[in-house]
């Protein structure tokens, strides 16, 4: 390939285990990093951990380790996460390792050489929590970007000329308006360079947990200095083998939370422009992650782990509501409730049910081969406006990607599979097939086409951000390798005709309420969840359900009567009956009479085991409104578990005939 795309995340500091908050970035840059190898670039995704500083040093001491230990088991511990994530990285770099100290003693001496240090003392206020000097005046006066106490520092140090830079900053923000993002940043960056800048301590010589200064080692190197260079160490910068700075530097994306702003766009172009450097194309700085309303941090006690959804909702889940919920570069606030609601709206009741629906029908009427659609009497102007709505669909996704406008771009795709659910429900595939005609036959195989092209286009723009359903979908679609398709040839019409199918199966069960409650409960614990053995979701099942006639079940429902076989109000009031929504039908292999069904009670989905097969083709089930005893006590039919009954007349000799309603009712209503 001759593209190539370098994307770094900032590199996380080791004094505490990793959260979702870390997460959230590392997610970002691995989607962006999977789309841009999917359009055909040399990509390289570099992350790792921050392990120098006086922090450091003191957090080993109060935990009774070396500062060695300390940042070994906590680098250990992102690492692990990073990789039950699944996030594709090329390297992951450890500021502890000698190939990182040699390239950081290259860069000194090369800045050192160029003029751009001296030596000098240095007395001030320091935050040992930001390590960051700061402009502040007495003993324990308040860190301005912290608010935590400040240390008196009195010491010899090394300092670097950054105020020679007032002017070049300026101007590489002024000529280059995308090498800080969002605009807001930018902003905020060029203020604080107009306003003057001072001359930097980069050594500091009262504690020795950090890089020795070339020449002088009673100096350490500034944990900053030490901590940026790492995007070029990992390269392999000031070592004998150069090869992959030479290949990938300057970074064409290097993705920050917005609180290391000034590090990263102030002093590191700075040390770069000393050092004869190319500087990187862009800085990104993404906004927070807030929980209650609070940046999430060990301090305030509101962490929220990743482990606790990849336990209960599987790694998809989390990846799409960090980026479709948040806007990128904005802060955004995280829920249980909201990423449960999200899951299910847009993945269980959205593109799973796309692609149980389409994928079973077709196994159903065409033998599980993708069918011919017609160019005749059979093709209407509906499948034509679904062509152009996923034309459109790829057109914008691209452009809003590229933007990092990653909200917005999971926006368009959702609504291509608003547009075929929509689609599918107009024209009632499920009804076309029991029907024997030709041109019946003709239209069928039309819309379920149509409903597949769409379906893979999604999926395929899709994949860099849920890449483990959207393979699986790709997988059932009897495609191949996802990972393998060229994202930039991507336009409708692809989906050969006459393609196998591979075996079709449910890609997101339904998450009920007791996900919340599971995952409310892990952090409460406190404790690490275990690693799941698989990637997908591990607790999100559908609820279990009972029921398949009401006058089946009767017995197990009727409450006691009274001397003359009437029940009183009270007893009636106990039976718990629901409006419910069919999302999922078919048959129960090895049962005649018998459909597993998932139903949507609005807050909940659930799994309902019905005798209604001999009465009801599945496919004329899905999206009808049914009546569900909601309280009903689960049961296993068949070796499936059912919570719930589907309520209906059963004629004496007759079919079963379900309950409906003539006006339109909401789902979840209760009958009283």
């Amino acid at each position: 390939m001759s593209k190539k795309f370098y994307i770094t995340t900032p590199i996380y500091y080791v004094n505490a285990r990793p959260h979702i908050g870390h997460a959230y970035t590392t997610i970002a840059c691995d989607t962006i990093a999977r789309r841009q190898r999917m359009m055909g670039f040399d990509t390289y995704f570099l992350t790792g951990t921050d392990e120098h500083g006086q922090k450091i040093q003191r957090a080993a001491q109060a935990a009774d380790k070396t500062p060695q230990q300390l940042t070994d088991e906590v680098s250990a511990q992102f690492r692990a996460l990073w990789d039950r994530l699944g996030l594709k990285y090329n390297d992951f770099i450890r500021t502890t390792s000698d190939r990182h100290k040699l390239g950081v003693q290259a860069l000194w001496r090369r800045i050192r050489d160029n003029g751009f240090i001296y030596k000098g003392h240095y007395t001030g206020q320091y935050c040992v929590f930001d390590e960051l000097y700061v402009d502040a005046i007495g003993p324990g006066a308040p860190c301005p970007e912290c608010g935590r106490p400040t240390e008196t520092v009195q010491e010899e140090n090394y300092f670097f000329k950054l105020s020679a830079f007032e002017q070049k900053l300026l101007q590489l923000y002024a000529e280059q308006p995308d090498f800080i993002r969002p605009e807001t940043r930018r902003n905020e960056v060029a203020s604080f360079v107009r306003s003057g800048l001072r001359d930097l301590s980069i050594s500091r010589s009262t504690f020795s947990w950090g890089i020795p200064v070339p020449d002088d080692p009673k100096h350490v190197i500034y944990v900053w200095l030490d901590a940026l260079a790492n995007y070029i160490t990992a390269l392999g910068y000031g070592t004998l083998d150069s090869k992959l700075f030479d290949k990938y530097w300057p970074a064409d994306l290097q993705m920050i939370g917005k609180e290391i702003v000034r590090f990263h766009c102030v002093y590191w172009p700075a040390f770069l422009m000393a050092a004869g450097l190319p500087l990187p194309k862009g800085i990104m700085a993404h906004g927070w992650l807030l929980f209650e309303e609070n940046k999430m941090s060990k301090s305030r006690g509101n962490i929220v782990r990743a482990d606790t959804i990849l336990e209960v909702l599987g790694r998809d889940a989390l990846r799409y509501f960090l980026l479709r919920e948040i806007v990128f570069g904005q802060d955004g606030s995280f829920s249980f409730d909201a990423l449960v609601q999200r899951y299910n709206a847009d993945l269980a009741n959205g593109l799973g049910n796309l692609a149980s629906r389409t994928l079973t029908m077709i196994t159903r009427y065409f033998r599980g081969e993708v069918p011919y659609p017609s160019h005749t009497a059979a093709h209407t102007a509906a499948d034509d406006a679904i062509a152009d709505t996923a034309r459109r669909t790829i057109s914008e996704f691209h452009i809003f990607f590229e933007q990092y406008q990653f909200s917005r771009a999971l926006e368009t795709a959702w609504g291509l599979v608003a547009a075929v659910d929509k689609y599918i429900v107009e024209n009632e595939p499920w009804a076309l097939g029991e029907k024997q005609d030709e041109s019946s036959r003709a239209r069928l195989a039309t819309v379920l086409y149509t409903s597949a092209e769409a379906l893979r286009i999604v999926s395929a723009l899709a994949h860099p951000v849920i890449p483990d359903s959207t393979a699986k979908i790709w997988a059932q679609l009897g495609l191949g390798d996802i990972q393998k398709f060229d994202l930039a040839q991507l336009q409708w019409g692809q989906l050969k005709l006459g393609t196998k199918l591979g075996d079709v199966h449910a890609v997101f069960p339904r998450a009920d309420k007791s996900a919340i409650t599971r995952m409310q409960k892990l952090e409460e614990e406190g404790r690490e969840a275990p690693a799941a053995t698989e990637a997908g979701p591990v607790a999100a099942t559908v609820s279990a359900s009972q029921g398949t006639l009401a006058t089946q079940a009767a017995a197990s429902v009727s409450p006691a009567p009274t001397s003359d076989g009437k029940i009183s109000i009270e007893d009636f009031a106990k039976v718990e009956l629901r409006v419910g929504e069919v999302k999922v039908a078919e048959k129960v292999k090895g049962a005649d009479k018998l459909l597993r069904l998932e139903v949507d009670l609005g807050t909940e989905m659930r799994q309902v085991v019905a005798g209604i097969a001999e009465a009801y083709a599945p496919e004329s089930l899905v999206g009808r409104k049914v009546v569900i005893v909601a309280n009903l006590a689960p049961r296993k039919l068949r070796g499936l578990d059912s919570n719930g009954m589907i309520v209906a007349a059963s004629p004496d000799g007759g079919k079963p005939v379900l309950c409906g309603f003539l006006e339109d009712v909401p789902v979840g209503t209760r009958l009283k």
